[in-house]
């Protein structure tokens, strides 16, 4: 492979970069990290609107954050992305991979030619006609990813994998902290959130919530008849409190409102889980994300699922080049662990 890679995270609101090191190995490097706010309007839940505005975005990330390699790594994971359950008969991942067209055309929400397929695979298990494979069918939209490239090779860079996001982040997360049971990793994004139920590092169950951080600060907006940046005040000034504890209680209200929707969905995917595989148990949840940074977020999820909130250090599994502030990486509140996860998971 390459010396070295960086992982891009194409946000909403921003472009975040990390450069790994030695990926294939068992203490990769974390070179350099840094990160840009985009235009609004450049990228529309994770797929980019105006190649031109985010090519510009990304020399500007190159030059800034002083990134050396070429070679990056792209991540998928938006409302036009999906993973599903799915069985198929044992054979070698080249020719499952080449039969999946034939397999799921029935259960894609696009034309086979127009989505990018993929199988993950879990687990062997005695199928009615023979030994079978299970895992998770990976499905894209063409459209969607062949933008995100055109961006990338408009920078003059080069995408030599695209991932998917909740695989990331279950990298990131679980190569550095070791848990009991399976855990959902939830990375709560401006437009979307992924849900990752992992047992012992392996993901077991994906799911892509179109929600996030974004909605909140959008209907806050509306209800106070504010700007953006005002609105983004106000989230953090109150969080998650309580009408009847606050003098603010339209902002609580707006805010509770505008938060359960998102909290109920997460607690559905959990529990949905759960029902449908009662031998795995749950154990707790960790946090990703801005979105999550809400006062009160993280309390009120444990207090819909029951669960705990659990704590993680992506950067843990990997090395810090000279120069790199650890107190300061700590301060970015995991902000690079998409970035950091697609970085650790090229094989290029």
């Amino acid at each position: 492979m390459t010396d070295s890679v960086v992982g891009i995270d194409i946000g909403t609101s921003g472009l975040r970069g990390v450069e790994v090191r030695d990926a294939d190995k068992a203490r990769p490097v974390l070179m350099r990290y840094h990160q840009i706010a985009l235009p609004a309007g450049a990228v529309n839940r994770g797929e980019v609107a105006e190649p031109n505005t985010v090519a510009a975005a990304l020399k500007t990330l190159w030059s800034a954050g002083g990134f050396k390699s070429k070679n990056v790594v792209l991540g998928i994971g938006n409302h036009r992305a999906l993973a599903r359950d799915l069985a198929v008969p044992k054979t070698s991942m080249k020719r499952i991979r080449e039969t999946l067209p034939f397999l799921v055309a029935d259960m894609l929400p696009v034309p086979v030619a127009e989505a990018l397929l993929d199988f993950y695979p879990i687990n062997e298990s005695a199928g009615e006609n023979g030994p079978e494979i299970n895992g998770l069918l990976i499905v894209a939209v063409k459209e969607g990813v062949q933008g995100n490239i055109a961006a990338v090779q408009l920078a003059g860079l080069t995408a030599v994998e695209v991932d998917l996001i909740p695989f990331a982040v279950s990298r990131a997360v679980c190569r550095g902290t070791t848990f009991d049971g399976a855990v959902a990793l939830i990375d709560v994004g401006q437009a979307t959130t992924s849900i990752v139920i992992t047992l012992a590092g392996v993901p077991q169950f994906v799911r892509l919530i179109p929600a996030g951080g974004g909605d909140l600060t959008q209907a806050l907006v509306l209800g106070l008849s504010v700007d953006a940046p005002t609105a983004e005040l106000v989230k953090r000034e109150h969080g998650l409190a309580e009408a009847s504890t606050t003098n603010h209680a339209v902002e609580a209200t707006i805010i509770a409102e505008a938060t359960s929707d998102l909290l109920n969905s997460l607690r559905n995917t959990v529990n949905y889980f759960s029902h449908t595989r009662p031998h795995i148990p749950v154990t707790g949840i960790v946090l990703l994300g801005g979105g999550c940074q809400l006062d009160g977020f993280a309390q009120a999820l444990s207090a819909l699922t029951r669960l705990p909130i659990l704590p993680a250090d992506p950067f843990a599994s990997v090395a810090l080049a000279r120069g790199i502030d650890p107190a300061a990486l700590q301060l970015t509140n995991g902000a690079f662990t998409v970035a950091l996860g697609l970085a650790l998971g090229s094989t290029a």
